[in-house]
């Protein structure tokens, strides 16, 4: 076909046809892109929930497993004093409170970024991701006198963290709302990618030195 004959195609009525075509293309590779976006996420929430039960698994069975060794006739003389278990009590139901929080808070915010990337309703759960930080800084300052300077300092980062993630996601919504912005779809970008980086990212890898930290001090305590 010529350069006269392409013309010619293009202006006639074939032209609404072939945008409407494209139009559904694009709205295809959407759907495929959000499908294994979701999946993909699951997947790793499905993952981090399981370390998340392993550990205090691990823990229950370390110590059933060490009362039954010290418990019975001729064992050592060398027990935990009242003063070690005491404390080492407290630490644990300080992170008992704090795990399922800082969990929640990590959860909540990566549906409320999820919801924002793909273009759905988020106002419920960008309530509920601003909630659930600010209920886990509270929860920290209650039980920081009973967590090791480590988990105080991993949680406290992770939750700043989650924090800064939430207000880049509001500040691309407000953009979005604000039809009389001369925001670019550069600047919008900017703060998706920035989104991603601080919770897929930093919060990621922040949590899971504060899971591994914990698991290491109830163990060596108990």
């Amino acid at each position: 076909m010529d350069t006269g004959q392409l013309g010619t195609f293009l202006s006639s009525d074939h032209l609404p046809l072939l945008l409407s075509a494209a139009a559904i293309l694009l709205a295809l590779g959407t759907i495929l892109f959000t499908v294994s976006a979701r999946r993909r996420h699951q997947e790793q929430l499905t993952t981090l929930r399981d370390r998340a039960e392993t550990l205090w698994r691990e823990v229950d069975e370390f110590r059933v497993a060490q009362f039954n060794r010290t418990g019975g006739p001729g064992s050592s003389p060398h027990m935990p004093s009242s003063f070690d278990e005491v404390r080492y009590r407290t630490e644990k139901e300080a992170y008992d409170k704090l795990w399922p929080q800082v969990w929640h808070l990590y959860e909540r915010l990566g549906m409320f970024l999820r919801a924002v990337e793909v273009g759905e309703a988020s106002g419920e759960l960008r309530l509920e991701a601003r909630h659930a930080a600010l209920e886990a800084r509270n929860l920290l300052n209650r039980n920081r006198p009973f967590c090791s300077d480590v988990v105080d300092g991993l949680a406290t980062r992770l939750i700043d963290t989650e924090i800064k993630a939430h207000l880049a996601a509001c500040q691309h919504l407000d953009l979005l709302k604000d039809v009389s912005n001369t925001s670019s779809s550069h600047d919008r970008r900017v703060l998706q990618d920035k989104c991603h980086s601080l919770h897929e990212g930093d919060a990621r890898d922040l949590i899971n030195q504060l899971a591994s930290t914990i698991r290491e001090r109830s163990i060596r305590n108990s």
